[in-house]
This record gives structure tokens, sequence and C-alpha cells, in this order.
């Protein structure tokens, strides 16, 4: 039987969190409560709403997690302009995580759409 852990969106957005972790282990301390955290959470959300959506036994709540998922790559894409703008990135370390995020919102798109059949 298939899970969340088979959805290559899923392992993508696992690879996306670990790239989020060492990229903020690199900001200003001072933002380890702020910017740092933040990042975090909402990188963290992406792979946990994917799963516990995977988990629901209604496909309608599968797809709403699915949407909540791509809600939070919008934050998270927020949150990552905000500090390029703040130099604690490069513009290219910025356009690096953008390419990664649309990869997996075209994925979440994608999966939307077969689960909406």
């Amino acid at each position: 039987m298939k899970t969340h852990r088979d959805l290559n969106v899923w392992k993508n957005s696992i690879l996306l969190v670990k790239e989020i972790y060492l990229l903020t282990d690199n900001f200003p301390r001072e933002e380890i409560y702020g910017l740092t955290s933040q990042i975090r959470r909402v990188a963290v959300s992406v792979p946990a709403n994917i799963a516990e959506g995977a988990g629901r036994h209604y496909k309608k709540e599968n797809i709403q997690f699915l949407y909540i998922s791509q809600a939070s790559l919008s934050e998270l894409e927020t949150l990552l302009i905000i500090s390029s703008e703040l130099s604690f990135m490069s513009h290219e370390k910025y356009k690096y995580f953008e390419n990664k995020m649309n990869e997996i919102r075209s994925q979440l798109s994608g999966l939307i759409k077969y689960y909406n059949k």
C-alpha cells in the first residue's frame, strides 16, 4: 500500500527542508527567534501537510492539506525574499530556492488535479 512517503512531492519537500536548515544556519544569531525560526517552521509545514492529507480518509480532506502546503510555499517564498533583501542570503541563492519551490508547487498542483478527477 502506498503512503505519502512514496510521493515525489513529499520527497522533494523533505529535501527542501534540509536545505532550508542548512541555509538558515548561516543567518545572524539575533534572527534565531525571528526569521530563522519562522522560515524553518513554514518549510517543515510543507511535507507535514502533505503527509497529514495523505493520512486522511476523504479525498476532499487530502486536497485541502495539499492547498495548505501550497500556501506554506507562498509564505516561505515571501520570507526568503525578505531574507535576500536583508542580505542574509545572496540573490543567486534565493533564485535556487525559488526554482525548488516552483517545482514543488507544480507537483502539488498536479496532485490536486489528479485527486479532483
